[in-house]
Parts: C-alpha cells; structure tokens; sequence
C-alpha cells in the first residue's frame, strides 16, 4: 500500500522546478483524437437507426420503419444502400448467428435470412414470442443480447399513457429465450425505458436505463435472473407463476438510495449512474472496447446517447462481489442522438442514429456516422478505480508531479432519491477534502486519500490542475464520475 501524505509527493523523483509560472499550453478539442466520418446516402433511404450487424464487407441496419437496408462499401466514397427486408414492426436490435439475423420485434424475437442470394431477405421465422401487449406506442422491445450460456435477452419498455387494451404482463422486464427458441422466462423487473442492452466480455448480459419516474437518473446495470431493479410499474406479474423474481411488496417512496438498497428486496443498484446532463441524458447501446480500437481506453465500455448526441466512456470494477465504475466524456458533436453502436470490421465504431421526435442536441433527424480513432493519445483521465483510503487514479501519459498540489484535483458526492417523481437532482450534496495526494507508477497514477467517504454515493472527481509531464499541457476532459457501492478491504 502507498503512504499518502498530506499533499506531498513521494513516489516519483520531482522534476526540477520551473523558472517561472508554469503556462498552460492550449487545451486540444476532441477531433484531434477522434474524427466523426458521415455516411453519405440517398434521400429516399431514411435510417432511423434500430440495429447494426456486419457481416463480412456488408452492413445490415434495421430501422424502426420495419426496414432492414444493406450496404456494401459503407467506408467508401460512394456506399451502396439496397432494400434487404421490410415490413417488421419496430426493429429495435441486431444479432447474426449461424447465416441469420436475429431481431427484435414489438411482440416476438424473429430471425430472417437470404436463403437464395438475391440480396432480398426471403425466409422470416419466429424465434420466440408471447408477452403481451397493450397497445401503448411505447412499449418497445429491445434486443437481442446473446448472453454467455447461448440464450437471447431482450427488455421491455413500460408503456407511457394510454393501454387501450388493458394492462399487459411483464412490461418493464427483462425477458430470457433459451439459444434453440421457443418459450420465453421473464427474468428481471423494475425496468423504466431500457434502450440499450448488451452482452459483457464475462457473458453477463447488462443494460441502459433512462431517467424518469422510480428512475433518480440514467444507468448503466447488470442483469441477473431475480433482480429488481427499482420501477415498481410491473411487479404485479412477479405473482405469476413464470416469474423469476420475487415480489418486492409496496415500494416505498423518498427513500436515500442507500436505504432503498438495505429494505427492498432484491433491489439492484447500477453499476454506474451517469449524472444527468453532466454526462449524457438519455443513453442508448454500448461496446466494449476489448480489442483496444481505442487504444488507451481499451477494455472500457462506449455508449451512445440519445439526446446529447455524444459518445461516452465507462470503466467497471468488481469490489466485494459488487460491480461499480465511473462515466467519463469521450467524443461530442455527432448529427443526431445515437441508438446503436456496432464495432466496425476496420476498429472504427459505427454509430447508428435517431431523435425519432424525441429532440436531440444534433440537428438532423437521423443518419448513420462513424468515429474513427486518428492514432495520437490524448493527456486524459483514463479510469478512476476505488481504494480503502479513496480512490486511485490513473492517465493515459505521465502527469507532472508539481501540479498535484493545492485544489488541483476537487472531489465532491451526492446521492439520489427512490422517488415517484421525474428524475431526481443531486441530494446531500458534499465536498470532500483531499487528505493525501501521492503520484505513483512512475507518474501514471496518483492515488487520492478521501475525507467522510460512505456508500450508494456519486463522486465527482475533476483534475482541472493536473499537467502532462513531457509539455505541461492540461487534461482533454479530466473529469470522472464513480458511483461507489462497496469499499475494497
């Protein structure tokens, strides 16, 4: 373990002092590290973005039209987009297995391929289907994710307004299909509006939630049969007979998260909860990084948003049988809000795009664009891991030890509210003071000691003094947010 001392640096010989005020170089924008290629397509081919599979030198996008469009030399100058299916209800994901697509869509998992190689999709099956719907235009399906084991996961939005057909089953659930078909088991409830859903490098399927009503702010989860993860909208259908989960009994409302996590049964916290408007609003799909396409950031997770029209980053950990990590910002600036993310055959990451009407910071209603990684490695905040004392903090180049000193690096938290209400701002919000800095790793890492630490709490941590070592340059973004659960012993 490192000593910290009091604002002291230990760990690495010092550098020799300046003759002057240090003089911050200009900060670099984010395209010097990360361009945002468009896809050029003709006006009659409207993508609206559902799913994004590759299959050797093609692109198949599912659109929420109930279109799947094919294009051929999609990196290229002049792509070439042809009709390969239509007429699905809401497309909301994309998966191939074994020659097929699999798909999602409102009331069934379908799987669909190009059995005589005209380029028209011609043989349409059903996977799996049977959970109900209302007739409420929102509730969506989305998936699927491949789990390890081979099964398909899909979750179900909650409808919002009108059921003019009554009040369907398992809306707001995770739902599990095993790998041959058939027969669906709903597997975790609580769920708001879960747009993303992905599969992990550990085969653990996770999801994307959006802040609202019983949701303090957006998420990022694991899913594991029997969670609850909070919305009480759908747990009536924990009383029948194919639940997996546990009724959670009345959830009560006003609740600290903290408290909310020891009294409701079953109660799963986020791994990350992604401040609102600090870092996105409404995420979407994600990625893991974990053949590095990104370099410096390679085993983090990339996600999309919707409304920000922005890609972020998370780093995850497990402490004591418990997953937490941080969100960070990454790249801004794309034409529209991001539903998908696919990687692409060449390690760029294709971003597939819509604001659907909902509004988006990006001013166009659709498209598909591409981030490609440009080869430079940014001076930036690369992973905020948890320690006994605080937390350990590691950068992509090596940090000059003298700027670690003073207000350099701030730390503040806070916490939420399990609440009926839309959303929940920051409550109880804390600056913590910095007790120790110390640089270690041969200037990589500085491990922070952390006044009045507690659990189930945000912690915001900026490094907004922080130099390069080699140019004394300041940092891209030098902001995390961690949300931790649990303490490392």
């Amino acid at each position: 373990m490192v000593m910290l001392i009091a604002l002291t640096l230990l760990a690495v010989p010092q550098e020799p002092a300046s003759p002057g005020p240090v003089q911050k170089k200009p900060l670099p924008d984010e395209a010097t590290y990360v361009e945002i290629v468009d896809v050029p397509l003709p006006e009659h081919v409207v993508l609206e973005v559902g799913g994004l599979v590759q299959q050797g030198s093609s692109l198949f996008v599912a659109t929420r039209r109930g279109e799947v469009w094919r294009i051929e030399n999609a990196v290229g100058k002049n792509p070439k987009p042809t009709l390969w299916a239509e007429g699905l209800m809401e497309p909301l994901g994309l998966v191939e297995r074994d020659g097929w697509l699999y798909c999602s869509q409102r009331g069934e998992l379908s799987r669909m391929r190009d059995a005589d190689g005209d380029g028209r999709m011609d043989e349409l099956e059903t996977v799996a289907d049977g959970w109900p719907i209302s007739g409420n235009y929102h509730e969506y399906c989305f998936g699927p994710a491949v789990a390890g084991d081979g099964s398909f996961w899909l979750t179900l939005n909650k409808p919002f307004g009108g059921e003019p057909f009554g009040r369907a089953p398992w809306r707001g659930w995770a739902i599990r299909i095993p790998a041959e078909g058939g027969s669906f088991e709903p597997v975790c409830a609580g769920l708001r509006s879960p747009c993303g859903i992905g599969t992990g490098p550990e085969g653990l399927v996770w999801y994307t939630d959006n802040q609202g009503e019983w949701c303090a702010n957006s998420k990022f989860t694991p899913m594991e049969v029997g969670d609850f993860h909070g919305h009480p909208w759908g747990i009536e259908s924990c009383k029948l007979p194919e639940s997996k989960v546990q009724h959670p009994g009345k959830v009560p409302d006003g609740l600290r998260m903290a408290e909310a996590a020891k009294t409701i049964p079953n109660f799963r916290l986020p791994a990350v909860w992604i401040p609102y408007d600090k870092c996105g609003r409404s995420p979407g799909d994600f990625v893991w990084d974990t053949d590095g396409n990104f370099p410096p950031f390679k085993g983090q997770v990339f996600c999309g948003d919707q409304y920000s029209s922005e890609v972020f980053r998370m780093s995850l950990e497990r402490v004591g049988g418990r997953w937490q990590g941080a969100c960070y910002p990454f790249r801004r600036g794309l034409k529209s809000g991001i539903t998908r993310v696919l990687w692409g055959a060449e390690g760029a990451m294709w971003c597939g795009l819509t604001n659907r009407g909902w509004g988006s910071l990006g001013g166009r209603t659709q498209g598909l664009q591409r981030l490609v990684w440009r080869g430079a490695t940014p001076f930036e905040l690369r992973e905020i891991t948890a320690t006994q004392e605080g937390f350990r903090l590691a950068f992509t180049q090596p940090i000059f030890a003298g700027s670690v000193v003073g207000p350099s690096i701030t730390v503040k938290s806070w916490t939420y509210d399990h609440h009926e209400k839309y959303g929940c701002p920051p409550r109880d919000t804390r600056s913590h003071e910095v007790l120790g800095a110390g640089v270690v790793a041969g200037g990589m890492q500085v491990d922070l000691e952390v006044a009045d630490l507690e659990l189930c709490r945000v912690y915001e941590i900026r490094c907004g003094g922080v130099l390069s070592a080699s140019v004394q340059t300041p940092l891209l973004h030098g902001v995390g947010w961690y949300t931790r659960n649990a303490a490392p012993k």
